[in-house]
């Protein structure tokens, strides 16, 4: 197969996997595209299997990671996704060699996964498979897992900051997010605002700037984590019909 990698010179004429025919996500591809740009210099690395589907890894040195984790000396793999239609023909294990041949000298990867199967998360089967472990737990299901390159290494760890997964903000739904993924900016700026005129609560949007902002972060996946009246309420990015779900049960708590 091929793989094509990302630069600052082919960075506008590639696709960037996930939303290729979304016109509404287009200001989200261009932020996400800009974030990379910038992301380059500090050793990002974009690598795609030349296809019009979701089949890419992106990963950087783990001290760059917008991520509160503590991890020096590892490599981050920031997202890692095959779609279903291209799953089981070698395309994740391709991708993930490049991880670990580009991780040379390096104390091993970390990723962030959950206990069980989640949207937006690599699934921790197949990590298990791959000779990742489990490193670290984080409230209510986030787990960082760990392939060891060096046996002697420091295991990678979550910071404190995640250890209690909530938040200080005012009442209401509070988002947390970055230019990370393409999807966010429409839900950001449309989504949130049906969800609070539906259910009549204030929305407060926090964007993170920067990856000192994000390594400081209460939430463990810093592209768009939700919490409301300052509990954390899930990483998965919200609709009004998804919001909804999570009402009712709120409700019956």
């Amino acid at each position: 197969m091929t793989l094509v990698t990302l630069t600052g010179e082919n960075l506008e004429q590639e696709h960037i996997c996930c939303a290729i025919a979304d016109k509404k996500t287009a200001p989200g591809v261009a932020l996400k595209k800009e974030w990379l740009k910038n992301r380059f210099q500090d050793g990002l690395i974009f690598r795609k299997a030349d296809v019009r589907g979701k089949v890419f890894i992106e990963y950087l040195p783990a001290e760059n990671a917008w991520c509160p984790i503590v991890a020096e000396g590892y490599m981050f793999i920031n997202c890692f996704w095959v779609a279903g239609r291209y799953q089981k023909q070698g395309y994740g294990t391709e991708l993930l060699h490049s991880c670990l041949h580009d991780s040379a000298g390096k104390k091993g990867i970390v990723i962030v996964s959950s206990a069980k199967k989640k949207p937006y998360l690599s699934d921790k089967a197949y990590l298990l498979k791959k000779g990742f472990e489990v490193a670290d737990t984080a409230q209510p299901y986030f787990e960082l897992l760990v392939k060891r390159l060096k046996d002697d290494a420091v295991m990678p760890k979550f910071k404190e900051t995640v250890k209690t997964p909530s938040i200080t903000y005012r009442r209401g739904l509070t988002v947390l997010y970055t230019d990370q993924c393409p999807f966010v900016d429409y839900h950001v700026h449309n989504e949130l605002d049906i969800i609070g005129q539906e259910f009549n609560i204030p929305i407060q949007r926090i964007k993170l700037e920067s990856k000192e902002q994000a390594q400081q972060s209460p939430a463990v996946f810093t592209t768009y984590s939700a919490f409301y009246n300052g509990d954390f309420l899930t990483h998965e990015i919200l609709t009004k019909t998804k919001f909804g779900k999570l009402w009712e049960k709120m409700k019956n708590i």
